[in-house]
């Protein structure tokens, strides 16, 4: 089991930047990848994602303007930074991490996600 635990800024303005932090604890060494994602509405979109090895990768629908870091100190906590926010960016933005287990599957955790909202 991976306990995920969100938080970070929670109004911006348009044109402003963001920065959500995650924490992930428990059976952390089982750990694959973290990443975000953003829910708007009933749509679900892959923000940003930092895998066990340092590798990175940005969903195609976000711009470019979201980047997906581990801390420096702990491999375990993941950072989200945004530059250049539009009001579209507004959502639930929910961290994951996706798992491998003894048995060679895969699963998926999620924390309880924070709302971030773009308005002047």
């Amino acid at each position: 089991q991976v306990q995920l635990v969100e938080s970070g800024d929670g109004l911006v303005q348009p044109g402003g930047s963001l920065r959500l932090s995650c924490k992930a604890s428990g059976n952390v060494g089982s750990i694959m990848i973290l990443g975000w994602y953003r829910q708007s509405g009933n749509r679900r979109v892959m923000v940003a994602t930092v895998a066990a090895n340092g590798g990175t990768d940005t969903g195609p629908s976000v711009g470019g303007r979201f980047t997906a870091s581990q801390d420096n100190n702990d491999r375990h906590t993941v950072y989200l930074e945004g530059n250049n926010l539009i009001p579209e960016d507004t959502g639930v933005y929910y961290c994951k991490a996706v798992t491998i287990n003894r048995d060679g599957t895969m699963s998926n955790y999620w924390g309880q996600g924070t709302q971030v909202t773009v308005s002047s």
